[in-house]
């Protein structure tokens, strides 16, 4: 990948591109947003999703007066052997070659990345997880995706999939949860299917034969519904041995809640005990944070791709 070049170092682009709307933020030295810009995202059309990257891009540098590095966060992966997008809920996206394009059209280096691995990225430089070795950034929205930081920088590996555990299987599964609902990825019982937001809106539908969106959940909890707090409680549980499972495998010092789900407060107070039992260490919990960055975090981070 081509080096940043003297006189794009002063300023980053950062694009997210999400499932609804497009973000784009330009930062300038220590991080400040020099200028911001939201539209909708193209859906179902490859070539309108390129085009609209672009114009944020331009427009931004047009307000900022300058040109500058660019970092696009992409609900998918990059694959290191073809370059070709992969495992996208967008699917118009899968099999394209995102990156080539986008630079053909800017004509200049882009970086790619997957869009929780920008939020974790973000959080880690100098969000809710500064300061810290390591970090788990995880998103519990739509989807359930995760990014792991190391000193900093981004871990990945030759299939471009590092902190996936969404498609991984709920772990320590009771005899009701297996095998779990179906997943989009093909599989069943993904925790993913279990922790996202529609995850946990179908879990309670199940329970209670209501459909009802994850806000209202929430309200009604809050107004104490004993079926609502049960749905939540459910949730938690679940949602901390899914946790509890990468604690075993990436120890980090802090792991960062992003996503719709992050604004449940209770899930701050109660994952720490939840975690501990399924935890192969003592002392056993871990320091769980709301995000500091909130939905911006993975704009941010797409702009931090840049050193």
């Amino acid at each position: 990948m081509s080096g940043e070049t003297p006189h794009r170092a002063r300023l980053r682009v950062g694009v997210d591109l999400g499932g609804t709307k497009l973000a784009g933020v330009v930062l300038g030295p220590a991080g400040r947003s020099l200028s911001e810009h939201r539209t909708p995202s193209p859906r179902h059309d490859y070539w309108a999703t390129v085009r609209a990257i672009a114009d944020i891009v331009r427009l931004l540098e047009q307000r900022a007066g300058a040109e500058g590095s660019i970092g696009v966060g992409i609900p998918g992966s990059v694959a290191p052997a073809s370059g070709l997008v992969q495992n996208a809920n967008s699917t118009w996206l899968n099999g394209k070659p995102l990156q080539r394009d986008l630079e053909a059209h800017l004509g200049r280096p882009v970086r790619l990345a997957n869009d929780a691995n920008c939020f974790a990225l973000s959080e880690a430089v100098d969000g809710a997880g500064a300061g810290a070795r390591s970090v788990f950034g995880v998103i519990l929205g739509t989807g359930c995706g995760g990014g792991l930081v190391r000193a900093g920088a981004l871990i990945d590996g030759p299939r471009g999939i590092g902190g996936e555990w969404g498609h991984n299987p709920l772990p320590w599964a009771d005899g009701d949860e297996h095998p779990g609902p179906s997943c989009w990825c093909g599989r069943a019982g993904c925790i993913e299917t279990w922790v996202s937001g529609p995850g946990l809106e179908a879990d309670h539908a199940r329970a209670t034969g209501e459909r009802v969106c994850a806000e209202e959940i929430a309200a009604r909890a809050r107004r104490a519904d004993v079926h609502a707090q049960a749905t939540l409680a459910r949730h938690a549980r679940r949602l901390a041995r899914g946790l509890a499972h990468v604690i075993n495998i990436f120890d980090p010092d802090v792991i960062v809640l992003g996503g719709g789900l992050s604004k449940l407060t209770h899930l701050y107070d109660v994952l720490p005990d939840l975690t501990a039992p399924h935890v192969f260490a003592a002392p056993a919990q871990v320091v769980i944070k709301p995000p500091a960055w909130g939905d911006a975090g993975g704009v941010r981070g797409a702009a931090w791709l840049w050193d």
